[in-house]
């Protein structure tokens, strides 16, 4: 039997564009692992690694224009989004080159023999080596930053880690040309091609996770297709760590203080974070607590203008679209749920922004609002009137691990119920914002990009240079003599890497 096609389809009229590869079987899958596999030792060299990561992003430059034109047809999220996209993918790259240059990722250290001590210490020298080969699953949101050419890929490779990519279905075409700038980037350089691969399909992403080669996965996409590969993953005989990133609600908590002070900003600024980018962005507020009274209407009513004067979009394919409107219609029909502005279909291929609203109180207990406190992927939010800082408790007290939390209080005088809803909401998220809007990640070394579960299945960031220490696991040497220890290792320090040495960071 031959192996399925897979179709670049157009999200905006629903029309297959052109077949673009077959469905890996499970022998191509293990031949791919296996060719990476062996290649695995090419990457030792950090210098190559960060020429490799450079010459990537200067060839995705290069081809910018034709990756931009694909990856707009399939996903129909426009070029200036895409150009952005692209330009972000290049920096993150780039910033990983800087990573791999600078070392300090290694986390050397070096504890000298100490018969002082009780018990006494040998000589200890502790290190991070690659695990080896990588899986990573495309994101449906981010055809580029999140895919075959994204923070996933360049972190596991800028660790010395081979990658094989399983492409979103969502956009076969910019994954085949996304790989095939990486490969001809490794090329240049010097590496062998297959320190980067692709595969397409759903049985092959299984396989893929399963196979005994692959050591490490990266995963960014729905709760229910991340679970079942995470518990794949743990089920092995030798199980491998799955960071995967599965979903989030970012719930908003705005202060009466806030709403009093300030509630046109804070709608109008709610209105643009949900609905950008069609609402498809994976820190979208999902859920926002708001005073009951005055205020709180004055900020749905300015939510109730901006999210008005959004129009519609098209989402990334039929099949999100068909899900976003039987998520909203299940929402709008539960009791006491009210639609100020009714989420829905804008078109027969485009849906249009809305937004619910509901007394926080049917939100405090267990019972059939508890929909609306899960994700509903799609431009629509739920605003929760709470009366009482007890209510605003309760329905923190019930939420689930959240990729970010944010609280809008006011920026003038003081604010008594900024400093307890921060220490509330901090345990929900791993990014705790402070009136701003939680859609936009920076790509810098001080950020995280994670949260507890659901949001993801590890505690480490997939944004950021410390990304890098997913695919990395400590190593230490005891009393082993210099000549045979690692460069990065030895007494004089060659490479002239920074280290801590006897409790001291050195360089």
């Amino acid at each position: 039997m031959s192996a399925a096609p897979v179709w670049s389809v157009d999200p905006r009229s629903g029309n297959p564009r052109e077949q673009v590869a077959a469905e890996a079987t499970a022998e191509e899958v293990d031949r791919v692992v296996r060719a990476a596999h062996s290649v695995r030792d090419a990457l030792a060299d950090r210098t190559a690694r960060a020429a490799f990561l450079r010459t990537a992003a200067e060839l995705l430059e290069g081809s910018g224009a034709h990756i931009i034109e694909a990856a707009d047809a399939e996903t129909a999220l426009g070029p200036a989004r895409l150009t952005g996209e692209l330009a972000r993918t290049a920096a993150q790259l780039r910033a990983f080159a800087e990573v791999v240059d600078e070392g300090a990722y290694l986390d050397i250290r070096i504890d000298h023999e100490d018969g002082s001590r009780t018990p006494p210490w040998p000589d200890l020298r502790r290190w991070k080596i690659p695990l080896g080969v990588v899986a990573v699953y495309a994101a449906s949101n981010f055809p580029l930053a999140f895919s075959v050419p994204g923070g996933d890929t360049a972190s596991a490779l800028a660790a010395g880690c081979p990658v094989v990519v399983k492409a979103h279905p969502g956009h076969p075409a910019t994954s085949e040309l996304c790989v095939s700038v990486l490969r001809r980037a490794a090329a240049r350089t010097g590496l062998p091609e297959d320190v980067v691969t692709l595969v397409h399909g759903f049985d092959a992403g299984v396989e893929l996770v399963r196979h005994p080669l692959v050591s490490a996965a990266g995963f960014t996409g729905s709760v229910r297709g991340g679970r079942a590969l995470f518990d794949a993953a743990a089920a092995r005989p030798a199980p491998i760590p799955f960071h995967g990133e599965l979903g989030s609600l970012n719930p908003v908590v705005v202060t009466e203080a806030a709403a009093a002070e300030r509630a046109p900003e804070i709608g109008a600024g709610l209105g643009a974070s949900m609905t950008l980018g069609v609402g498809q962005f994976c820190t979208k507020p999902g859920l926002v607590l708001a005073p009951a009274g005055d205020p709180g209407d004055r900020l749905v009513k300015a939510l109730t203008e901006t999210v008005s004067s959004a129009g519609s979009g098209v989402m990334l394919d039929h099949r999100m679209r068909d899900a976003f409107l039987a998520g909203v219609r299940e929402r709008a029909a539960l009791p006491d749920v009210e639609t100020p502005v009714t989420p829905g279909a804008g078109g027969e291929h485009t849906v249009s922004a809305g937004f619910l609203t509901v007394p926080a109180a049917a939100l405090t207990a267990e019972g059939p609002h508890d929909a609306l406190l899960e994700e509903c992927f799609g431009p629509v939010t739920v605003i929760a009137r709470y009366g009482s800082e007890d209510e605003v408790a309760a329905v923190l007290a019930r939420l689930p691990g959240n990729l970010t939390a944010t609280l809008q209080t006011a920026t003038e005088g003081d604010d008594p119920e900024a400093a307890a809803l921060l220490a509330a909401l901090t345990p929900l998220a791993g990014r705790i914002l402070v009136n701003g809007w939680p859609t936009g990640v920076a790509v810098a070394p001080a950020q995280h990009h994670g949260g507890p579960y659901p949001a993801t299945t590890s505690p480490s960031t997939s944004v950021g240079a410390t990304a890098i220490e997913r695919w990395l696991r400590p190593v230490t040497y005891q009393n082993t003599p210099d000549p045979l220890l690692p460069p990065e290792l030895r007494e004089t320090n060659p490479l002239g890497l920074p280290r801590w040495v006897d409790g001291r960071r050195v360089g």
